[in-house]
């Protein structure tokens, strides 16, 4: 079998913190981590008018979960999955897509990663852990099967264009009849 794309694929742990929505609020609960002596490795926000969340991963989550809590801060841990690896065209649909075949929602999923870089990390929140990874480890993510998810792809995109297509020709006649 070829080499994985993807070569670490694994289960991590992200924290929640719950956060009041104001100037400092991040500054305030990353220097919490950082003097705990933890490595944010990876970070998203998501807002409202009066908090926030700040979803971390971090290299000692314990730790972490200690420190904020002692500090006053809500958490709550939550499993994702880590995926490392090719910083390639088509990866995120690859991924994707291979979910979806196995029925398996992504809540959410964050990354960065520098447009030189061949190495990037996803973060994912899938519905079910265990079924995502075990789907992820059992799946030909080489080449050879991110070529076979990425032309599955175009033929999906490919039909819902053409039943689009049918659809935008119906409507016309349709709008005919209505001024008649």
């Amino acid at each position: 079998m070829a080499a994985s794309l993807y070569p670490s694929i694994q289960v991590g742990t992200q924290l929640a913190l719950f956060l009041t929505n104001k100037p400092g609020s991040i500054g305030a609960a990353a220097d919490v981590i950082a003097h705990a002596g933890v490595n944010i490795l990876a970070l998203t926000t998501s807002d409202t008018v009066d908090h926030m969340v700040l979803r971390v991963v971090v290299d000692k989550p314990k730790t972490a979960l200690l420190a904020l809590e002692s500090h006053g801060t809500l958490v709550i841990e939550n499993e994702v999955i880590l995926l490392e690896g090719a910083n390639r065209l088509g990866s995120l649909s690859t991924i994707a897509n291979l979910l979806a075949e196995a029925k398996i929602n992504i809540d959410y999923a964050y990354c960065a990663t520098p447009s030189n870089s061949k190495q990037g990390l996803l973060v994912l929140r899938p519905s079910d852990v265990p079924k995502a990874l075990k789907a992820l480890n059992s799946a030909d993510l080489g080449r050879a099967g991110e070529k076979k998810f990425l032309a599955a792809a175009k033929a999906r995109a490919a039909l819902e264009q053409k039943a689009k297509g049918k659809a935008l020709k119906a409507t016309p006649a349709v709008r005919g009849r209505a001024r008649e």
